[in-house]
């Protein structure tokens, strides 16, 4: 979980990899992070793990983010974003590496399939669950 670049294990910032994003949580193959800085808040693209799926949780909010898939060659290929409206869609998915260059339609997103949705329900009912077993 580095900084864009991580399979080299250096970012083109020079960053290490593993130290822009913090785990929070991780269930199976599913890690739950916040990015590490003051700036904005931008999903993991590579990974060192294959077909690892990351939870990008806003680290003010301690609210859910976006839900990103990584393939078998450890490059984001799919991204659910949770946060926020696109196109009047919430959640809505976007596909490939760099966001967007595999949309089959021009508006540049599209509403989650039956899977992704239940992903969108496993994620949100862990993320409950892991707070609710915190706070006690």
């Amino acid at each position: 979980m580095g900084g864009r670049g991580a399979s080299s294990g250096r970012s083109k910032k020079g960053k290490l990899y593993g130290t822009e994003y913090k785990t929070v949580h991780e269930v199976g193959n599913i890690k739950f992070v916040t990015q590490n800085g003051s700036g904005g808040q931008v999903a993991p693209i590579e990974t060192m793990t294959k077909g690892r799926v990351y939870v990008l949780v806003d680290k003010h909010t301690n609210t859910l983010k976006s839900i990103t898939y990584n393939d078998g060659k450890n490059k984001r290929n799919k991204q659910i974003d949770l946060d926020h409206e696109h196109k009047k869609m919430i959640p809505h998915v976007h596909h490939g590496y760099f966001h967007n260059e595999y949309e089959v339609s021009k508006k540049g997103g599209t509403n989650p399939t039956t899977k992704e949705w239940a992903m969108v329900d496993r994620v949100t009912k862990e993320w409950y669950n892991y707070n609710r077993k915190r706070k006690r």
